[in-house]
């Protein structure tokens, strides 16, 4: 009777062991599971997970949901909030190009510019040098130069020229930079009829009109 005893009081231990080691210390809430907090990675927990003692599946803390939901969040906003791109400006350098009127050098009120691989000068100083007159309208962006006979007409930001009503295409569109109205010189010396000379020299144009 007492070596029956005895076997039966080994085999509860062993099966107790046996549970023990499937989970470990600690109290259990009405669901029969817990969150880890101490020892985890000995039980193969991480800190903070939800787990069972008794069977049933597992969830991590609440601090790991609400650092992948705050990703989220970030990832989102991020995306949402791309700035847009900024408008290109158009590049440009000062040329240091000289332009004569019948032999008098024009003493421009700002430097001549290359502009898409074309000399460009403030308008109203080569205008008043060449003794012609000028009109402009801002609502269509419209320039007329005109001298005698001749007539040229641009646009501001279209290389469409039209040369006593005659289009033709210009290298560079006139452009306003600074508040500053810029021609292409060629257009205005074709447009009323005047000869020009160019001097690679000193880097000059040579305008002859009568």
């Amino acid at each position: 009777m007492k070596k029956r005893w005895l076997t039966s009081s080994f085999a509860l231990l062993f099966l107790l062991s046996g549970t023990l080691a499937s989970a470990h210390p600690g109290r259990t809430d009405a669901r029969g599971g817990h969150t880890c907090w101490t020892n985890c990675s000995r039980w193969g927990l991480e800190y903070g997970q939800y787990h069972y003692h008794n069977g049933g599946g597992s969830s991590s803390g609440s601090k790991k949901s609400s650092s992948s939901s705050s990703s989220a969040s970030k990832r989102s906003s991020a995306q949402t909030s791309k700035p847009k791109p900024a408008k290109p400006t158009p590049s440009y350098k000062e040329s240091g190009l000289k332009v004569y009127v019948n032999g008098n050098k024009i003493n421009f009120t700002s430097a001549p510019l290359i502009i898409e691989n074309t000399n460009l000068v403030p308008l109203r100083d080569l205008v008043t040098a060449l003794g012609a007159s000028m009109n402009y309208d801002p609502g269509s962006g419209t320039i007329g130069v005109a001298k005698g006979k001749s007539k040229v007409t641009l646009t501001i930001g279209s290389r469409t020229v039209f040369y006593n009503g005659k289009s033709e295409t210009a290298s560079a569109a006139p452009k306003i930079l600074h508040g500053i109205t810029y021609v292409p010189v060629q257009v205005i010396v074709k447009g009323l009829g005047a000869g020009m000379d160019y001097s690679s020299g000193d880097h000059s144009f040579k305008i002859t009109i009568k």
